[in-house]
């Protein structure tokens, strides 16, 4: 399983938001290039990127340093936020982006979507299915930056798209985003048991390398991490398993592997 850390962007700067609520921010002292670099230094080959107010008004605010993000070179960006045409689309993957992340149209204009895919490849569109809980249990996704709730399930959003069009499908638990809490395993087993032919990413709730460790179990392809790399919560010798380009302690003491 791979470790993709996130960095969200509002207004320029590197944020956290706590359950997806704009009024309940963290704002941190690095920069998103700083940010990157570091995450970088640990040994991410991918950094998940995220324009806040690009998710909620539908429009890209941050699209400068996503730009200068995508042109730090020896990682990989998949980059999401008011990702709604083709054309934007086209724009960040010839700035540089490897993969960009589809959330509100994915359940609002699945059609578009699903011709999206078409042109620009399966590897090139990560759908984001974002979830709450309702009364009764079924996991209902949201959309406009997590601000607007429908009556679609998890499930029936995915029911949608063609069995061989989509690749990969993040998810997060609205509940236990930035809350460090655990994350919801038994949505993501459930998941993977019933699409298994998906690299499924979880988000939301990671808090330590034990939780990386109960998701690499359950078989999901990455797990995304915000609050938890920011604070430096999971130690870097914990993080080697899940950062293919970590460097191994030998070679971190100046040691010459043979």
């Amino acid at each position: 399983m791979l470790l993709i850390p996130a960095i969200d962007l509002r207004g320029g700067h590197c944020v956290r938001l706590y359950q997806g609520d704009f009024a309940a921010e963290t704002r941190y002292d690095c920069s998103p290039r700083e940010l990157l670099e570091k995450y970088r230094a640990l040994g991410a080959s991918w950094v998940h990127v995220v324009d806040l107010e690009g998710a909620r008004d539908g429009v890209l605010a941050n699209r400068g340093v996503i730009s200068d993000l995508a042109a730090r070179r020896g990682l990989k960006l998949q980059v999401g936020g008011g990702i709604r045409s083709a054309e934007i689309i086209e724009d960040l993957i010839s700035s540089g982006v490897e993969r960009v992340v589809i959330g509100s149209a994915a359940v609002e204009r699945p059609d578009d979507v699903i011709s999206w895919i078409s042109r620009f490849g399966s590897d090139r569109i990560c759908l984001a299915l974002d979830i709450r809980y309702d009364r009764h249990g079924e996991p209902q996704v949201r959309t406009r930056g997590w601000q607007s709730g429908t009556a679609i399930s998890l499930w029936e959003a995915i029911d949608v798209y063609p069995a061989a069009g989509v690749r990969h499908i993040l998810c997060t638990d609205i509940e236990r985003d930035g809350a460090l809490t655990g994350p919801n395993l038994d949505l993501y087993r459930s998941a993977v048991e019933r699409l298994p032919r998906i690299a499924w990413q979880a988000s939301g709730g990671v808090r330590d390398a034990a939780d990386l460790a109960a998701l690499a179990r359950i078989g999901v392809a990455a797990a995304v991490s915000g609050k938890a790399m920011l604070e430096e919560r999971i130690r870097p010798e914990e993080l080697r398993p899940f950062l293919p380009d970590a460097s191994s302690p030998a070679s971190t003491s100046g040691t010459a592997r043979s």
